[in-house]
């Protein structure tokens, strides 16, 4: 379907919509009328139309109807885009960025992001911005992002609103204005996108740009828990565990911590292992609540890294192992976590010096996981 809403919204006239009516009612239709569908888009892409040459270019790249084939996409692609299409011009150089069916290539993909963006292209104007913006083109060049970023929210590209607010939060090629980052986060937010909606929660939450407001707070984060953004469902289980702008509701809490939880989320992960610790909207289980640190502390997350450190000079949850500990407490010191000093120092005096040395390798080897 979202192969079919590309073409349909780049066709013109009344020879082509019937043509895109023709292959719509196909999409209706299981197994051989979507083949049929798809050898209909050959055709016209064979004959040169340039909507159907990019259409048949996301099919590929999609495998939606055919076997995913990225060099039949960048092919397809690439005809459009010589046409001067500029939804093609977008996603060949959406290829190049993301080394699909070629060898990435950031300035090759930077050429192609500007040639649709100069068309007035939105979401090829924020793709550019980024590039600019992170300095994966020749020169970071802050104040073409700025430009790109604002032509593409200006023209009400939700993605570009949010990120114009961010560089508005942050001062980041534009002068620091929370105000106006409330104002570009609101006007995604409007339009349910779910990062500005989080956004400017955590505004609202803090009451930097806006007044501060909890409950208006809690409904931006609940509007994007409901599209599964895991921030929000965090941010939202702390609101339910503290009684912040909502009622306070353990159990709501460890749904909303859970959610975000098996989204990969580390705080999330380390916040749940704090409930299982202290039997809060679930009954106490101190191996569950290790389980939890582990996986955000594996991860790099401070906070939990700092706990299962405990759990391991404790022996709660896990077997006592004050090398471990030491480890743990270490990594997450080194992300600012210091709580339980005390008990790092106690330890620390009850190593041997091999013990100690065996703890610092240990520090030493650690990666932090995705």
């Amino acid at each position: 379907m979202e192969v079919m809403n590309a073409l349909l919204k780049s066709r013109r006239g009344a020879a082509a919509r019937f043509f895109i009516s023709a292959l719509w009612v196909t999409l209706a239709v299981a197994g051989r009328a979507q083949t049929v569908e798809v050898d209909e888009v050959r055709k016209q892409a064979e004959k040169g139309l340039a909507e159907a040459q990019n259409t048949l270019g996301l099919i590929y790249k999609s495998g939606t109807g055919l076997t995913q084939d990225f060099a039949q996409a960048l092919k397809w692609f690439q005809k459009a885009a010589d046409q001067g299409y500029a939804s093609a011009q977008k996603n060949l150089g959406l290829m190049y960025a993301e080394g699909k069916g070629v060898k990435p290539d950031l300035n090759e993909a930077s050429k192609w992001f500007r040639k649709a963006a100069e068309q007035n292209f939105a979401s090829a104007q924020n793709y550019l911005a980024m590039l600019y913006l992170e300095g994966k083109v020749p020169t970071q060049d802050l104040g073409e992002a700025v430009k790109w970023l604002r032509k593409a929210a200006e023209g009400n590209y939700t993605e570009a609103q949010d990120n114009l607010g961010v560089l508005y939060l942050d001062g980041k090629g534009v002068t620091a204005d929370v105000e106006a980052a409330a104002t570009w986060f609101r006007k995604a937010a409007d339009r349910n996108y779910a990062s500005a909606q989080d956004h400017l929660g955590n505004l609202l939450l803090d009451g930097k740009g806006v007044p501060q407001d909890y409950a208006k707070a809690a409904d931006m984060f609940r509007q994007a828990a409901g599209q599964n953004y895991a921030a929000s469902e965090s941010t939202l289980g702390w609101m339910y565990a503290e009684g912040k702008g909502v009622p306070r509701d353990d159990a709501e809490a460890v749904k909303w911590f859970r959610k975000a939880a098996e989204q990969n989320y580390a705080s999330a992960q380390n916040q749940l292992g704090m409930m299982y610790e202290q039997g809060r909207g679930v009954p106490q289980d101190y191996v569950k609540a290790v389980e939890c640190y582990r996986r955000a502390a594996e991860r790099g997350y401070g906070g939990a890294q700092n706990n299962l450190a405990i759990a391991y000079a404790l022996g709660q949850g896990a077997p006592k192992d004050l090398p471990e500990a030491y480890k743990w407490f270490a990594l997450g010191a080194a992300h600012g976590d210091n709580q339980r000093a005390d008990l790092r120092e106690a330890i620390t005096k009850e190593l041997s010096p091999a013990q100690i040395a065996e703890a610092e390798k240990r520090v030493k080897e650690f990666k932090p996981g995705k």
